[in-house]
């Protein structure tokens, strides 16, 4: 395989507009600037000043006066699916030094609303994910792309139960492991949704290939996060240990109605605060992320303001440490697509993932229905948001109703269990408690 181009942070063409922002009063000019480029990506800012002059700092009135059929030369026709935007990183907050805040002072989501993001800038600083366009040399991204469209008539729908109804994915998979070793031992140990699975594949040639170059950008891609957005210290309950994907699901969504609702990852043989690295290819499509709060703090955050951010073909998006606790994630329905020249309709993309030896089911509790437990983190209740959990998933089964076994976690500082080699003891306890004053759950 070729050497690999340096990966630029590039900014895409042909914006897509999302809906106004209603009025906002209370918010200072710099908050209503932020939102009309992100509304107006076309309009330089000091357009948008002048707007907010002239309808008295009202937002919703100047947003409604912009989008006017007679609002100035009307913007050319807009692409389905990807787009410019002004970077919000001009509005950034600027410290006393003159230099820009690593991240903006306001939240600029708000409810009802979907706010739509393009620039590596702004997907990093608003969400727990970060960007690189043009991962691939162009030759490279079509080999991977042709491999992956020769697997796609084989996919699966995951189908399971919900509220006792058998459902179906409204996209198909496929999932992979690097060895075959590990495709009998996925067979024969591991449990999904509470049943085992027999369609496992063993990673392609291309896949492999593109694999230790995503291992790398994602390695990369944390020791800046790290550096830039926490002051070089890892999260709680973070891996300290390099990132090494060996797992991966592949999903394609065949057109424009294809697509997934929000959720978050499995974190069952992940570990606590997982990595995850997202390959798209084909079809460009919004990647929605939304921010979970606690039932009790609803008034004060934002709990239904959605971000889209916009993944070209040949993207790489990697979702950090942040992601599968605090936010879930989807893919939206699109009105309209882009066909791609290779892929038709299709997008397709390769979620590596680096799944931990010492989470291996042979280690982990078993429910009373004798099938591998789930982990979980609770987002929604205060009292105990961010605590892991291991829970009986057997009820997603079809024609299963699963039993009621419950028992907290125990991992360390590092997200290593009490079996794992140089476990330093718990602290998957309620904030401000020690492991002495809640005891250690007794195992099944």
């Amino acid at each position: 395989m070729d050497s690999p181009a340096p990966r630029k942070r590039k900014r895409s063409s042909d914006a897509v507009s999302p809906q106004p922002h209603g009025q906002d009063d209370g918010e200072d000019t710099d908050f209503k600037l932020a939102m009309l480029a992100s509304i107006n990506p076309d309009k330089s800012q000091d357009v948008l000043l002048d707007y907010l002059l002239a309808y008295n700092g009202s937002l919703e009135a100047a947003s409604n006066a912009l989008n006017a059929p007679d609002a100035g030369s009307p913007a050319r026709k807009r692409s389905a699916a990807t787009g410019y935007q002004s970077s919000l990183a001009s509005f950034a907050k600027v410290n006393g030094e003159g230099t820009e805040s690593p991240r903006p002072r306001k939240q600029l989501t708000r409810k009802g609303q979907t706010l739509h993001l393009y620039t590596p800038e702004d997907i990093e600083n608003h969400t727990p994910c970060s960007i690189i366009h043009n991962f691939l040399p162009s030759a490279d991204a079509d080999r991977l792309l042709w491999e992956l469209l020769d697997e796609v008539p084989s996919f699966r729908r995951d189908v399971f139960q919900l509220f006792e109804r058998t459902v179906e994915s409204p996209h198909s998979m496929g999932f992979y492991v690097d060895t075959p070793h590990d495709v009998q031992q996925q067979k024969d140990q591991y449990a999904y949704n509470g049943s085992y699975i027999s369609h496992v594949r063993q990673s392609r040639p291309e896949m492999l290939k593109v694999s230790e170059l995503v291992r790398d950008a994602v390695n990369d891609e944390i020791a800046r996060r790290r550096r830039d957005f926490n002051d070089g210290r890892k999260l709680k309950f973070q891996s300290a240990e390099e990132w090494r994907p060996n797992t991966s699901f592949v999903n394609c969504y065949d057109g424009g109605k294809e697509s997934v609702g929000y959720h978050t990852d499995e974190l069952t043989y992940l570990g606590p605060r997982a990595v995850i690295g997202s390959l798209s290819l084909g079809v460009a499509r919004e990647f929605r992320v939304r921010k979970t709060v606690p039932s009790e703090e609803s008034s004060a955050a934002d709990t239904s303001g959605q971000i889209a951010i916009h993944l070209p073909h040949n993207s790489l998006l990697v979702m950090h440490a942040e992601m599968q606790e605090e936010w879930k994630h989807a893919i939206t329905p699109a009105q309209a697509i882009d066909p791609h020249p290779l892929a038709g309709n299709k997008r397709l993309n390769i979620t590596y993932r680096c799944y931990k030896s010492y989470m291996q089911p042979r280690y982990t509790p078993q429910c009373k229905c004798n099938v591998p437990c789930t982990l979980r983190c609770v987002q929604k209740q205060k009292a105990s948001r961010g605590r892991y959990m291991w829970m009986c998933n057997r009820n997603y089964t079809p024609g299963e109703k699963g039993c009621a076994f419950f028992e907290w976690a125990l991992f360390d500082e590092d997200g290593r269990p009490p079996w794992a080699e140089g476990y330093k003891g718990n602290v998957n306890v309620p904030v401000g408690l020690r492991e002495d004053d809640v005891g250690s759950p007794a195992r099944p």
